[in-house]
């Protein structure tokens, strides 16, 4: 059955001209004429049967159908001009897999380590996106997740990494201004606003005083709370496998125990076994795994 769909060129004459809130502006963008922009347009009208222009004269305003049409052939012409450039990007012998992962992982511990698997797989692309929570990993055109032990992953197929350890860390600046034997409750503290009750469970794990746990500034990721730390702006409580370079260096210091009752477990997770996920994805996992044990042998 052949499919309902309107002409390209239709919605793209359409697009751009809802965009610009002109036939002429459009017809410029696309090298067209504005009669020619005009004659699309009217033709995707017949389509739909749907007045998606309201004319006035020479004047042209988007009715309350085409505003809606609008947002969605837009989002439909970026996602195909999206995937057209993916597969031209293509290596021509070669293969590529798409990686979800949360965006400090990423950052700090996946990305410095891709150019190991790099050179042993250099025929093998690997895509990496962000994402900050769980989803539906099937049908969503990555090949494998790397994100916390979660309830939401039920069915996927999981392989601990890592331990996620929370470690208080501040810059030394800080800490000598204040003084070396300055309570970690006198300094000011900086906090991740997904898990806003961190310090709390960090003073009742270890026994420390905190008077108001809840007091200092909050920032979306872990990433921006190590900047934060390193700004001295305060203390974060930041995963100590982001933040080994800089307490290697000196760049941060962590004079306070870690808060090993409350870790969090990194999962590699796939929508089938390794052993039936197809090779590119295989090799991932086998380099991945042996990455992180590497870390904690």
């Amino acid at each position: 059955m052949r499919r309902k769909i309107p002409s390209n060129s239709a919605l793209q004459a359409f697009e751009a001209a809802a965009r610009h809130g002109s036939f002429a502006r459009a017809a410029d963008e696309l090298a067209l004429t504005e009669g020619a922009v005009s004659r699309q347009i009217a033709r995707l009208e017949a389509f739909l049967r749907v007045t998606l222009f309201e004319r006035a004269g020479n004047r042209v305003r988007l009715a309350p159908n085409g505003a809606r049409y609008a947002v969605q052939v837009r989002e439909t012409l970026d996602r195909l001009e999206r995937d057209s450039l993916y597969l031209m990007g293509q290596p021509i012998e070669g293969a590529s897999i798409d990686i979800a992962a949360s965006p400090t992982f990423a950052t700090r511990w996946l990305i410095p380590r891709l150019k190991h698997f790099q050179n042993q797989h250099p025929n093998v692309t690997v895509h990496i996106a962000e994402r900050m929570d769980p989803f539906l990993l099937a049908g969503s055109g990555f090949d494998a997740a790397i994100h916390f032990d979660h309830p939401a992953w039920t069915g996927m197929h999981l392989h601990p990494l890592l331990e996620e350890v929370l470690v208080p860390v501040c810059s030394p600046a800080l800490l000598a201004e204040a003084g070396v034997n300055t309570s970690l409750d006198a300094l000011p503290r900086l906090h991740r606003r997904q898990n806003p009750d961190a310090w709390q469970s960090y003073a009742q794990a270890t026994g420390i005083l905190l008077i108001n746990s809840a007091v200092g500034a909050r920032f979306d990721l872990h990433s921006m709370l190590i900047e934060a730390a390193l700004a001295g702006l305060g203390v974060a409580l930041v995963p100590r496998l982001y933040i080994e370079t800089e307490l290697e260096q000196g760049r941060l210091v962590a004079p306070w125990p870690d808060a090993k009752a409350i870790t969090k477990t990194f999962c590699l997770v796939l929508p089938e076994p390794i052993e039936l996920s197809e090779p590119p994805v295989q090799a991932f996992a086998k380099w991945l795994l042996d990455e992180a044990r590497d870390l904690t042998l």
